[in-house]
């Protein structure tokens, strides 16, 4: 990656809707070179995809919350990798070090939703040993826009 394609991801980042021709006067190339330029970092697996961004509350989702979950062996990690994905309301899941064995973020309607979700899913997987709930009360950020790492700024690129 080079400069110029560090600025195209900055760009689409910023406005996934921005035109290849708005693209090509911002970065001051054709139109064409800007679209294989694109195609290349999605070929790559840079660019993983293209999304909306929604306000939650607005679709009744009116719960955020993190759950840690413990696993009680790592020969369960498979299993609840696979129902989680199933789970619409679970928005990300991360196998982490530490207390837990995976950190769950949830948008979900309400508390009681919330409470079927742990209760009646969460805790009932094969190796699930424990679940602690953080509600969100506000937001103060929230984002998807990655900015490149240090090294990459400073030429060491791959």
């Amino acid at each position: 990656m080079d400069d110029l394609d560090l600025k195209l991801l900055d760009l689409l980042q910023s406005d996934g809707r921005r035109t290849q021709l708005e693209v090509s006067r911002e970065v001051g190339l054709s139109q064409p070179a800007v679209a294989e330029r694109i195609r290349k970092l999605e070929a790559r697996g840079v660019i993983t995809g293209y999304a909306a961004r929604v306000d939650a509350a607005k679709l009744g989702k009116d719960i955020t919350a993190f759950i840690g979950v413990s696993i009680e062996h790592p020969r369960y990690f498979e299993g609840f990798t696979k129902q989680v994905l199933a789970m619409p309301d679970v928005l990300e899941a991360h196998r982490v070090a530490g207390q837990d064995s995976y950190l769950l973020k949830v948008r979900t309607d309400n508390t009681g939703t919330l409470d079927t979700l742990l209760v009646g899913t969460l805790r009932t997987i094969p190796g699930v040993t424990r679940t602690h709930t953080t509600i969100v009360l506000s937001s103060v950020k929230e984002t998807t826009h990655v900015h490149p790492s240090s090294r990459l700024l400073e030429g060491d690129r791959p």
